[in-house]
C-alpha cells in the first residue's frame, strides 16, 4: 500500500482494505448518543463496520430511529448501567466476537478501567498511548502528534514505547519508515533541559534497533521538525528535520497544546485514537463531530487490519 498523505484518502483505502477482507466490528460502550450512531452508521454504510451497541436498549432505539438508520442493521446489548457498559463492550472485543472498542456516552474513567480490566480488558503488556493524527492544509503528508491525552509525564522508556506504538499506526497508513522528531524547545543537548537527554538517548534507541521501523532524531524544535528551510538555515543535517512524520512531545502539557493549536490555527481534518492494546481503542469526546468519530473508525479498521 502506498503512503496515504490526507484522511479522506485514509476512508477510501479502508474502504478498499474491507471489500478486499471483510469489514470489522465496531463495540461502542453507552451508545446513547445521535451524533455518534450517525458517524458508526456513515462507516457502516460505506462499508467498513459492523456494530454492536451496548446502553440502554429503548435509548439506544431510540437514538438509531432519530439518525435515520434501522435496528435491524445493529446488534444491541441492554445494558442500563454505566459502570459496566465499558465491562460488556470490552468483553466483546476480548473475546474476538468484535473487532475495535469505541468510546460513547461513557465517562472516560469507566470507558478506561473495561479496557484496562485483568479479566475482560486490552492489556497488551505493553504502554497505552494516545495518538493525535492530523491533515492539515499546506502539508503532503499526515502528521502524527504523541502522546497528547494518555500518558501524562512519561519517562524514556514509556517514550520509547510511544514512538514505537505510534510508527507501527504510521505503517498501517503505509508509511513505510516514518521519521520521528523527538520535540523540544532547542536542537542541542543541554543537561538542563531533561527531555533533550531523552531525545538523545531515543536516537541511540533507534539506531541500535530498540525501536524498530522509523528513523529518530531529536532533539528538534517544532520549526526544524517540520519546515525544512528552517532546518537549512540552522544547518541542522538531519533525515527527519523538515520531514518529520511523528512529533514526540516531552508531556502532556506540550501535547496538548500542540494539537489543540492546530485545530484552531490551521485548515485541517484531525482525529485521535488510543494504539498498543490488544485491540483498536477509540477514546472520542463526547464533543467530537461526527467526521472526527468518522476518521477515528477508519483509523481503527486501518490498525484492525494491519494487525
Amino acid at each position: 500500500m502506498e503512503q496515504i498523505r490526507s484522511l479522506s484518502q485514509m476512508i477510501e483505502e479502508a474502504k478498499k482494505l474491507c471489500a478486499a477482507r471483510g469489514k470489522k466490528r465496531v463495540s461502542v460502550a453507552m451508545a446513547e448518543d445521535v451524533g455518534l450512531i450517525s458517524a458508526v452508521e456513515e462507516a457502516r454504510r460505506a462499508g467498513l463496520v459492523e456494530a454492536t451497541l451496548v446502553g440502554d436498549a429503548t435509548r439506544v432505539k431510540a437514538c438509531i430511529a432519530e439518525a435515520g438508520a434501522k435496528e435491524g442493521d445493529y446488534t444491541i446489548i441492554d445494558e442500563k448501567s454505566e459502570a459496566k457498559c465499558g465491562l460488556v463492550a470490552v468483553a466483546e472485543v476480548s473475546s474476538k466476537r468484535a473487532d475495535i472498542y469505541m468510546k460513547g456516552q461513557l465517562h472516560t474513567d469507566h470507558f478506561l478501567r473495561g479496557m484496562l480490566n485483568k479479566e475482560v480488558g486490552l492489556r497488551s503488556g505493553k504502554v497505552i498511548s494516545h495518538c493525535y493524527f492530523h491533515g492539515i492544509e499546506g502539508y503532503d503528508r499526515i502528521l502524527f502528534v504523541a502522546d497528547a491525552a494518555f500518558n501524562t509525564y512519561p519517562d524514556l522508556k514509556q517514550k520509547a514505547d510511544i514512538i514505537q506504538n505510534t510508527v507501527n499506526f504510521a505503517r498501517a497508513l503505509g508509511v513505510e519508515c516514518p521519521r520521528v522528531a523527538c520535540l523540544a524547545a532547542v536542537e542541542l543537548v543541554n543537561p538542563d533541559m531533561p527531555c533533550t537527554l531523552d531525545a538523545a538517548a531515543l536516537v541511540q534507541m533507534g539506531q541500535r534497533g530498540q525501536i524498530k521501523n522509523c528513523v529518530v532524531d531529536g532533539p528538534l524544535a517544532l520549526d526544524n521538525a517540520v519546515n525544512e528551510e528552517a532546518a537549512k538555515i540552522k544547518k541542522i543535517d538531519s533525515p527527519v528535520a523538515g520531514k518529520a512524520d511523528i512529533l514526540l512531545v516531552p508531556h502532556i502539557d506540550a501535547g496538548n497544546m500542540l494539537a489543540k493549536a492546530i485545530v484552531y490555527f490551521s485548515k485541517n481534518d484531525t482525529a485521535g485514537i488510543i494504539i498498543g492494546a490488544a485491540a483498536p481503542v477509540i477514546l472520542t469526546s463526547r464533543a467530537d463531530s461526527p467526521r472526527a468519530k468518522m476518521l477515528s473508525i477508519a483509523a481503527g479498521v486501518m490498525i484492525a487490519h494491519h494487525a
